[in-house]
């Protein structure tokens, strides 16, 4: 890995790098889209689309990364491996099935957190309906709306090596109050997990009772599945 980029791949002894800016939610200015794609035309970049609602640069050469991030002028999406690596948010306040306007409480979100040093890789999902767009209950945190408008929070989830379902912590939350859950559920992590071990595997190993009764309690909040 550079300073400046990843290492994508090595053929016939030639490196390419790729780059991913921070596009908070996935939610992006017209202009900001056609600087990143000026800057790829440039450099001779190749653009994708990625999973995580932003827009990897690859196919870059690594004498270009530093000139390339100053041409864009925009921060990485990842500076720690180990940390909150991305908050996905659904279109919510755009779209006809959202039970709740949820952009506000993921970006809220996405502004406190993104970054946050962890035991591990951490992503978190948010979606204004149970449809879970963004695949949010296999994310390491949901934050999700019921039928009933009110929110629910979901931990654990992974869509990687090991595949994990998320679990429900509790339902019938204010937008507050799974605010503050998510906070705690952070913070709980970082005091307690052990480093490299993932949300879901941390929950496995303390038991979700338990995990559910002290995240809970952290946020002065009560059982409700």
């Amino acid at each position: 890995m550079s300073h400046y980029g990843n290492l994508q791949k090595i053929k016939n002894g030639k490196r390419t790098y790729g780059i991913t800016p921070h596009i908070p939610g996935g939610f992006i200015l017209p202009e900001t889209l056609i600087k990143i794609g000026e800057v790829a035309k440039k450099y001779n970049g190749v653009l994708k689309i990625t999973s995580g609602q932003r827009i990897l640069i690859t196919n870059l050469k690594e004498e270009d990364l530093k000139d390339i991030w100053e041409d864009l002028g925009m921060e990485p999406a990842v500076k720690n491996q180990y940390s909150v690596k991305n908050v996905e948010i659904c279109p919510a306040n755009f779209c006809k099935r959202s039970k709740y306007p949820t952009i506000g409480i993921g970006m809220k979100i996405s502004k406190k957190f993104h970054g946050m040093p962890l035991p591990n890789r951490t992503k978190i999902g948010v979606a204004g309906c149970r449809n879970a767009c963004s695949s949010v209950y296999s994310k390491d945190i949901g934050v999700l709306v019921d039928i009933d408008g009110k929110f629910f929070v979901t931990a654990g989830g992974s869509a990687g090596f090991y595949p994990r379902m998320s679990d429900i912590i509790t339902k019938g939350l204010s937008e507050k109050e799974a605010y503050e859950l998510v906070k705690s559920i952070l913070e709980y992590y970082n005091e307690h997990g052990q480093m490299g071990e993932k949300l879901g595997d941390f929950i496995d190993r303390i038991g979700i009772n338990t995990f559910r009764k002290d995240v809970l309690e952290k946020s002065n909040l009560k059982e409700n599945l």
